[in-house]
């Protein structure tokens, strides 16, 4: 038809052809389901099969705890990685326990951790750190000198306790509590008194209790030897002919005094006679003797002759010279030297912060419920004497049976025990064997996942451990500077004798 028009001299109109538009640009590019086909684009050849969930906020934490976990505040030692957020994990207890964000109402630490998993370098690195906010150091006990290097490194030079040695510490040391008493109200030498008195009952108490009638049996002290060691105190210090001035006494005057008790103790204690207060009181002399007379014969039986340095960064107490008396001697040496500086830290200057480490925790708590109840005294600290200041407690332990073994299954000791750790609202746990972890489950109920960290991936390095903080949890990788490995290394006898 066009051609036929054409030859008579006409054409045909066409239609005009449109030009393409162009696409407007995509602001989001879309991605396949299996990703892009091309080298390192992460395409796979089948799609991931997806769940999916209902729950409520309060039910998905018990599914996946640690993503639902608060970030903490970046305040105080920044000790390593979080490893669920990538970002810096910092240790701030005191700066916890002040916020109403973080779920902390006291500033206690527990550390469980099998031995050789990085304990000690957390330990030394959060004391360490913490000097830079004004914090200082008092480790009540060394057992195995883990601490004399750091020491010397800061410019201290520890104090060594041991037979033969001249060191001497007096547990029933009066401490800040014994100055200026010419100068007291009658109402604050009354007030004072009774705080003294009650921490040296607490010590005897220990002390006593934690010798062995045979196997099974400890020497009891109930209120009878409590009345009798009471008002022995009261006598040799001058409280009971009413001395405007304590006079400070010791273990040993204590003992000479039940083996010869004046008439005035017989009286006041309401005994019928001497006779009668030898014989009801044998087993509370014997005990007190075995200390005196013992193995630590010479060690916490005289005045205190060491000048503590509050003002240095850290002090440190070496024990280790006592490790051929047997884990109890030790255990002992422990209880005194705690008593001891929690009667230094009674009245504490304003703003003196102090981090109290106490090692080998698991050796106290084997003397028995006494030895418990006096540790469960020192954590009581923690938030001050009468609103003033306050020690952040360090205790650390290997695993949760060191609580467990103070006493027989449901006994008084294991009840105060298992309740101890309702007075740290921070608990560092290390590594662990599978065991291990399932009691820490059992005590803490962290859950099957934190198990399988504990027993697993804290196995895996040094430092690893997961931080709870009252009901939240952190996977934290301690991290340490080359020097600070090369200043907490405690395997020197180790690598000598390979």
């Amino acid at each position: 038809m066009a051609a036929l028009l054409s030859d008579f001299g006409h054409d045909l109109p066409t239609i005009p052809t449109l030009a393409p538009q162009a696409k407007e640009s995509r602001i989001f590019k879309y991605a396949p389901r299996r990703g892009t086909a091309r080298r390192g684009r992460g395409w796979a050849p089948a799609t991931a099969p997806a769940q999916a969930w209902r729950m409520t906020s309060d039910q998905a934490p018990v599914f996946w705890p640690f993503v639902s976990a608060p970030s903490l505040p970046p305040t105080g030692a920044q000790m390593g990685v979080d490893q669920l957020s990538g970002g810096s994990f910092y240790c701030d207890p005191f700066g916890w326990v002040l916020r109403d964000d973080v779920p902390a109402t006291n500033p206690n630490i527990f550390q469980f951790a099998k031995p050789g998993t990085g304990k000690s370098g957390t330990t030394k690195a959060f004391c360490t750190r913490m000097m830079s906010f004004g914090y200082r150091t008092l480790v009540l006990g060394d057992p195995k000198d883990e601490y004399e290097s750091l020491c010397r490194a800061l410019g201290v030079e520890p104090f060594v306790i041991g037979p033969g040695l001249p060191a001497r510490i007096n547990p029933l040391a009066m401490g800040p509590l014994g100055y200026d008493w010419e100068k007291l109200s009658a109402e604050e030498a009354r007030r004072r008194t009774t705080i003294i008195f009650k921490r040296w009952l607490i010590l005897v108490r220990g002390l006593v209790g934690s010798m062995k009638i045979d196997d099974e049996r400890r020497v009891p002290f109930g209120p009878d030897e409590s009345d009798v060691v009471r008002n022995a105190l009261a006598i040799l210090t001058g409280y009971a002919a009413g001395n405007s001035i304590l006079e400070e006494t010791t273990i040993p005057r204590l003992w000479h005094l039940l083996r010869s008790p004046t008439e005035e103790l017989v009286r006041a204690c309401e005994y019928g006679n001497t006779r009668q207060f030898l014989d009801e009181t044998r087993l509370l002399r014997n005990a007190l003797g075995v200390l005196v007379t013992g193995t630590l014969a010479g060690l916490f039986d005289d005045f205190t002759n060491v000048e503590v340095d509050w003002r240095a960064p850290i002090q440190s107490f070496s024990l280790s010279r006592l490790d051929g008396l047997g884990d109890e001697a030790v255990g002992i040496a422990l209880l005194c030297m705690n008593s001891w500086g929690r009667g230094l830290r009674e009245i504490a200057e304003p703003g003196d912060l102090r981090i109290v480490v106490r090692d080998e925790v698991w050796k106290q708590m084997r003397l028995g419920v006494s030895a418990v109840m006096s540790f469960d005294a020192d954590l009581r600290l923690s938030r001050g004497m009468a609103g003033k200041v306050g020690d952040i407690q360090f205790a650390n332990l290997h695993k949760p049976s060191d609580l467990l073994s103070v006493g027989d299954a449901d006994s008084q000791a294991a009840m105060i025990a298992k309740d101890l750790l309702e007075l740290a609202d921070i608990k560092i746990l290390g590594g662990q064997k599978p065991r291990v972890a399932r009691e820490l489950d059992s005590m803490l109920g962290f859950g099957p996942i934190a198990q399988e960290l504990v027993s697993g991936w804290a196995m895996q390095d040094k430092g690893r451990a997961l931080w709870c903080v009252g009901d939240a949890t952190y996977k934290v990788q301690t991290v340490l500077h080359p020097l600070e490995k090369e200043l907490y290394y405690t395997n020197d006898a180790i690598a000598a004798a390979g």
